[in-house]
């Protein structure tokens, strides 16, 4: 879909709580958003479909990677910093929700969505179906476009709620002794020494596990996608690295295996908002 921002004003009602659409904007991200927040009673709804990036709010990092799904609420600082070699793409829906003064029923979707302010994660209810689906709607304007969006911005909400209460059964439960210490040494080894070179398919290898499952295990016990292990590794190294003012920024990037010191000064700022020069500068 090409970018393309939506200026609307559609309202709509769940479980007797009104909720007005102000915006929606579907966009490749080429620049960074600044810090900002925003008022009362006023929610974003981000879903990420494709690409890498980085969000920054209250002081904590959370990398970005294809179907992360996060929601800003009131008051709550977020800025965001696309990855320049691989750019997020990003559906955005600005909310404003008034809570009525008398409640006639329960609303367990709404109480839940409005008292998380904050959730990052990955999707696990297909909402990539659903946003490109009301888009469409609204570009198209087919016969009952605009009852239509109502019904799939209801679904949005309910699939989000049923995305934090999956996570919260999900923290809530035990973990399972499959992730043998044999195990657990071979992923962390792997990602501590061989930052040069690393491969989602030789690391499954190792464990004797397909590319699918190896995924499926770190998001599991470390609550991390390879990609974020990748670059956790690799930046974590280099932070390092710039320590030894012997080395260059051109060795240095040799050794962390980047093809050019041009891209591995882009994905250092991607990662830490600034280049190896100025932050070898601060140490």
């Amino acid at each position: 879909m090409n970018p393309n921002r939506l200026n609307l004003n559609l309202s709509f009602s769940l479980e007797g709580i009104p909720v007005q659409a102000v915006n929606m904007t579907c966009e490749r991200f080429q620049r960074s958003i600044p810090s900002h927040s925003h008022g009362s009673g006023s929610y974003e709804i981000h879903y990420i479909p494709s690409g890498y990036g980085e969000l920054t709010s209250n002081s904590h990092i959370f990398h970005i990677v294809p179907n992360t799904l996060f929601v800003t609420g009131p008051h709550v600082e977020h800025a965001q910093v696309p990855q320049l070699q691989e750019p997020m793409l990003e559906y955005c829906i600005y909310l404003k929700i008034k809570e009525p003064l008398r409640r006639k029923k329960e609303a367990p979707v709404m109480e839940s969505f409005t008292a998380t302010p904050f959730w990052f994660g990955p999707d696990t209810q297909g909402i990539h179906g659903l946003m490109h689906q009301l888009f469409n709607e609204l570009e198209l304007r087919p016969i009952g476009y605009l009852d239509q969006a109502r019904l799939l911005l209801s679904q949005l909400l309910i699939y989000i709620v049923r995305n934090y209460q999956n996570a919260r059964a999900h923290q809530a439960a035990p973990v399972q002794s499959s992730l043998s210490d044999l195990t657990s040494v071979i992923i962390e080894e792997y990602f501590l020494y061989e930052y040069r070179s690393l491969s989602l398919e030789e690391l499954a290898k190792r464990l004797k596990r397909s590319p699918r499952q190896t995924q499926r295990l770190l998001l599991e016990y470390y609550g991390k996608s390879y990609q974020q292990k990748k670059a956790e590794a690799k930046m974590s190294a280099a932070a390092i690295l710039l320590t030894d003012k012997s080395k260059n920024i051109t060795s240095i990037a040799e050794e962390l295996g980047y093809s050019s010191p041009e891209h591995f000064s882009s994905a250092f700022r991607g990662y830490y908002g600034t280049s190896p020069r100025e932050y070898r500068k601060r140490l």
